[in-house]
Formats: C-alpha cells, sequence, structure tokens
C-alpha cells in the first residue's frame, strides 16, 4: 500500500551554536565569520573553517553558508563549497557545493539588496583516525572584467560540524556533468521533455539505504544545482538541447520536489515522504541555481517490512528556456543528498 506524508521543508537549517540539529544526530558547533573577507577572481579562497578530531570511518555532517556582496553591478560568477582536508592540507574525498551568479551590487530583488546567500552540505567520511579541517571556500569569476571583489558577509558567514557521529549515514551524488554540459552524464529538461528523477533515473544507480535497527525515524536533505540553457551559452551542449533554447532573459521555470520513500518486501513503494512540489523561476542572469531541501523527522514505519528507503527529486520544466541538471565537476558535487539516522 502506498502511503504520502506531507512533511516540512526547510530550505536551510538555521542552528544556533550547539543547539539540537534538525537535520543530525547530536548537537552541532557553528564557527562564524567575526568580520568581512574579500576575494579575488579565478581564486578558490578559504573563509571559515572548523577542525575536527575523528576516527576511521567516522562520518560527520558539515553545512556552510556564505553570504557574498560584490564590488561591481556586473553579473559574476560564484561558487560555495564545504571540503575537508588532512593535517598535511590534502582535500579528502569530494566537496559539496552550490553556485549561482551575483548579479551585482545593484541588486534589489535579493532579500538583503546586494546581498547573496549560498548553502552546501557534505557528509564527511575520515579514511583514517586523524583531525581534519572543514572548511567553506569561495570563488567568483567573470569574462567581463577581474578589477572587482566579492566580499563575505561577517556574521551571516559560517560553518557547521555535527558533533557526534553520524553512525549508518548516507550521501548521494548524480551523475558527472562537466562545466560546459558535454559529459554524458549530464540531465537536461526542457519544455514538453520527460522530467527527471535525480538520483533515480538519472543514470545514478538506485541506492536502497537501510535505517539503523534502532532509529526512531530518519533526516533527509539535498542540495540541487541548476543551469539555465538559453541561446550561445557555453553551458549547455547537448545536441537535442541546442535547438530549444531561447535568447537570455526568457528565464525558466520548473517544478521541484524531494521524496524519500520507504520501501516494501518487494523494493516497491510503501510510504512516501515528501513536502509537496514547489514552482521555482530561475533567472538568465543568475544563470545557475540552487535548491535546498530537507524533511524532518521521516517515520520508519514497521508494517512496511523493511527499512529501506531510497530519495529522489523531481525535476520538470514548466516554461521558458532548458535547464541542465549539474553533476560533479572533478572532486566538486552540485548536486548531492544526505539521508541520517535519528535515534
Amino acid at each position: 500500500m502506498r502511503r504520502i506524508v506531507a512533511a516540512l521543508c526547510a530550505a536551510v537549517l538555521v542552528l544556533s551554536w550547539a543547539s539540537t540539529a534538525q537535520a543530525d544526530q547530536g548537537t552541532v558547533t557553528r564557527v562564524t565569520l567575526t568580520s568581512n573577507r574579500s576575494f579575488a577572481p579565478s581564486a578558490t579562497t578559504l573563509i571559515v573553517s572548523k577542525s575536527v578530531t575523528m576516527v576511521a570511518g567516522e562520518s560527520r555532517h558539515v553545512r556552510g553558508r556564505l553570504e557574498a556582496t560584490s564590488s561591481t553591478t556586473l553579473i559574476v560568477a560564484l561558487t560555495v563549497t564545504v571540503r575537508c582536508v588532512n593535517s598535511s592540507g590534502t582535500a579528502i574525498g569530494v566537496g559539496g557545493a552550490t553556485a549561482r551568479n551575483h548579479e551585482g551590487s545593484d541588486t534589489t530583488y535579493y532579500a538583503i539588496p546586494g546581498h547573496l546567500p549560498l548553502y552546501a552540505d557534505l557528509l564527511f567520511t575520515a579514511p583514517a583516525a586523524g583531525t581534519y579541517t572543514c572548511g567553506v571556500y569561495g570563488w567568483t569569476a567573470s569574462s567581463a572584467t577581474t578589477s572587482y571583489r566579492l566580499t563575505t558577509v561577517a556574521n551571516s558567514t559560517w560553518i557547521e560540524v555535527s558533533n557526534t557521529a553520524q553512525a549508518g549515514a548516507r550521501w548521494w551524488e548524480n551523475p558527472a556533468c562537466s562545466s560546459d554540459g558535454s559529459s554524458s552524464g549530464c540531465s537536461y529538461v526542457w519544455p514538453g521533455s520527460a522530467p527527471v528523477w535525480v538520483f533515480y533515473n538519472d543514470g545514478t544507480p538506485v541506492y536502497k539505504w537501510t535505517a539503523a535497527s534502532n532509529a526512531t525515524s530518519v533526516e533527509a536533505l539535498a542540495d540541487l544545482t541548476l543551469t539555465t540553457c538559453y541561446a550561445n551559452t557555453g553551458s549547455c551542449q547537448d545536441s537535442t538541447v541546442i535547438p530549444r533554447e531561447k535568447p537570455r532573459g526568457t528565464n525558466a521555470t520548473v517544478d521541484l520536489r524531494f521524496e524519500v520513500i520507504q520501501l516494501d518486501t518487494t523494493a516497491h513503494t510503501c510510504r512516501v515522504t515528501t513536502a509537496g512540489t514547489t514552482r521555482r523561476t530561475i533567472r538568465d542572469d543568475a544563470h545557475h541555481y540552487a535548491a535546498y531541501f530537507a524533511l524532518s523527522g521521516i517515520p520508519i514505519d514497521s508494517s512496511c517490512g523493511t527499512r529501506q528507503f531510497i530519495m529522489r527529486i523531481y525535476v520538470a520544466s514548466v516554461s521558458g528556456n532548458p535547464v541542465k541538471i549539474d553533476g560533479r565537476q572533478g572532486t566538486t558535487s552540485l548536486t548531492n543528498g544526505i539521508a541520517m539516522n535519528r535515534f
């Protein structure tokens, strides 16, 4: 029997120092940027960090927030990444990232004019015992100018790391998709096309995650980065998409839905937890778009006969320009998800 449960979807999880985390087992520690810091184009810059000592195989949830202002009215790229390094400064594993163009210092349609916030999440697993430093990194670039700076805003830029191990937690990624959109793993949607289910029918092997035997509920979150495919952009190279591109400024409208599905003993749907479908408009000037999803207190239904779950994100084009679903670029994941046990 298929059950659908409505649950609260939060764009972000805003937590105070060592408060009970909405999507972590136990508490988190937040380190906040105490003074504004500027960074230049084309250089990846560490903004704020937190060190943590871990045993081999231990996992922690890392979340970063970077709020940026710009010194120029021009449109420039912005990517925020959370990544962990070992004691030698070597990056370990993948970094979690989201991206969106900063549309200029004179932008008035952000929540705070001129201030663009981006979030990123990572489930970091220590390959060996040791101390690791997890940081929030900023990157910007522009084809029009290099004589500008982005500035991260003090008190609104921070990193959080869970204080205890996230036992049994799982990380999801969609397939690799290059910045120019030419990778075979790139997924696209456009008006009239079939929807894409990220982590489900986009080329990702469908992973059946099993909640711990003593878990009382499940927490899940996902970060999704999308790119608009307007005419002559260098970000979308699929031959089926290019004829459907419209002039820059057309923008794109998409429907998004995050689902966590508990399976029955035949590996079919037993119970669906979702916050429902939301409609988002992606400006071509923003070009990239970051969407954040979180589901708190997902029930583990004993009548399903299993404690197995799958995760997926529904992406459907409504109108306007086609949209590319961003994936891993090198060692940076632009679309990902995390499931965690609650005890």
